[in-house]
């Protein structure tokens, strides 16, 4: 007997040239299990379309009419929307990147990386990773660190959190690998952005790995 096959990802896509989201929708389509259900092709449509439709994926550019996309993130985290939001762009200013990490997007990558690329993006946002293009993870990890001295200490069960969750772990199989519930993980994961002044998991993770808290995730 045939199992089910999961739903497909449902994925709004917000860029403001109709050329790019063709191209991006078409590639994110082909290979199955990803849905494009909206475009916009600006930051005030994609809101209204998120509210709409409300995707498992929002998919923004940084620069775009009315909002940017970093306006859109801060919107959609204001109004407690549980969307996973990628940043797909062309800007590899560490300034965009900070910002958008601060405003709460689960990931940012570079319109040049490959289709591959970008689609499986798509597919850890909404398995609750944090993804960060490579390259850029590398430009703000190799930064001077700021001084530990000035962040109080992490508990040992707070590094051991903060470790699975740079390895892309939810709070679920956090959870199930501490044996602690998911509420008492994300309630570490608050008291780690208070210490460290990081405003989301991918900020803190970046964070951390760049003050030498914890080790680089794999790839």
């Amino acid at each position: 007997m045939d199992t089910p096959s999961s739903p497909p990802i449902r994925v709004l896509l917000a860029d403001d040239h109709l050329v790019v989201r063709a191209g991006i929708r078409q590639f994110l389509e082909l290979g199955g299990g990803i849905d494009v259900v909206a475009e916009a092709g600006d930051g005030a449509e994609a809101c209204r379309l998120i509210e709409e439709h409300l995707p498992d994926v929002a998919v923004l550019d940084v620069q775009m009419p009315a909002m940017t996309g970093i306006d859109v993130t801060r919107w959609m985290r204001s109004r407690g929307l549980k969307s996973g939001i990628l940043i797909l762009t062309a800007y590899d200013d560490e300034p965009y990147i900070q910002a958008v990490l601060r405003a709460g997007a689960n990931g940012y990558v570079l319109k040049t990386a490959g289709p591959n690329e970008i689609a499986q993006a798509v597919r850890d946002v909404f398995a609750g990773k944090v993804v960060l293009d490579a390259a850029l993870a590398m430009k703000l990890i190799s930064k001077p660190p700021a001084p530990v001295s000035l962040i109080e200490p992490l508990t040992e069960r707070e590094t051991e959190i903060l470790s699975l969750a740079a390895r892309g772990l939810t709070n679920k199989a956090i959870g199930a690998r501490l044996t602690i519930s998911d509420r008492t993980v994300q309630n570490h994961l608050a008291h780690i952005f208070g210490k460290i002044n990081a405003a989301s998991r991918t900020e803190a993770v970046m964070r951390a790995v760049s003050l030498g808290l914890i080790e680089p995730p794999e790839g």
